[in-house]
């Protein structure tokens, strides 16, 4: 399967909008099926084995309800986080934000195009950059600009994605079957001939020899990136 990006009908929806708030509910059950909590909890835990970092930036981070879910799983020497949600709207509730800081997780969001929020803040250094189900929205020239840009940012870049292919394909395909809506009943198949296999991102990651890079299948569903500065 060739991979193609085509427009989402999501990314065209106001956040108010009745199709825009079931489809988030949508992808929060779709997140559950695909595994992609204890995806991002296991790479993180496996990436700071010793002591958890300080500055956390999660791109096209939607309403911070996965990271939330990722949050609590963390041991408990996971406290004083600092979180950017970076994303073109700001969906983060007070409700989300009180639950964060009750995990001592401080979060702020910011409401940019993410290529224009990278070059700005280029000299602001974090330890982690997250992307969840985000990169197959980008061609692969642009994951490119994307990833320079994250290299010099960031120690370590933690991406789960669609994985292409016929048995996610037939299973985005049939979504209506546990009652998602018809915005990702839409949108699901089209991510996944948008999504990756193989090592279609390490090969788009800036070369150099201070990169551990890791890329495989992670679930029935899904592909993990994992690109980490080596100590």
């Amino acid at each position: 399967m060739i991979r193609s990006l085509h427009p989402e009908l999501v990314d065209e929806l106001p956040a108010d909008h009745p199709d825009a708030i079931e489809t988030r509910r949508d992808l929060r059950r779709i997140n559950t099926l695909m595994g992609h909590t204890g995806i991002l909890t296991r790479s993180l835990k496996r990436i700071f084995p010793e002591k958890p970092p300080s500055r956390m930036t999660e791109i096209g981070a939607g309403d911070g309800e996965i990271l939330l879910r990722v949050a609590r799983r963390l041991p408990r020497k996971w406290h004083d986080v600092n979180v950017v949600f970076v994303d073109l709207q700001d969906l983060l509730s007070n409700q989300t934000k009180a639950d964060f800081a009750a995990l001592s997780w401080g979060v702020r969001s910011v409401e940019a195009d993410i290529f224009q929020w990278l070059n700005e803040t280029a000299a602001e250094k974090t330890d982690v950059i997250l992307a969840n189900l985000f990169l197959h929205h980008f061609t692969d020239a642009q994951l490119t600009t994307l990833f320079a840009a994250a290299a010099k940012k960031a120690d370590a870049f933690i991406a789960v994605e669609p994985r292409r292919g016929g048995w996610p394909l037939f299973c985005a395909q049939s979504l209506g079957l546990i009652g998602c809506g018809p915005v990702a009943r839409h949108d699901a198949p089209i991510s996944v001939r948008a999504g990756f296999t193989g090592r279609e991102l390490s090969v788009l990651w800036p070369p150099g020899e201070n990169w551990e890079l890791t890329e495989h299948r992670a679930s029935l569903f899904s592909h993990l990136f994992v690109a980490h500065r080596k100590r």
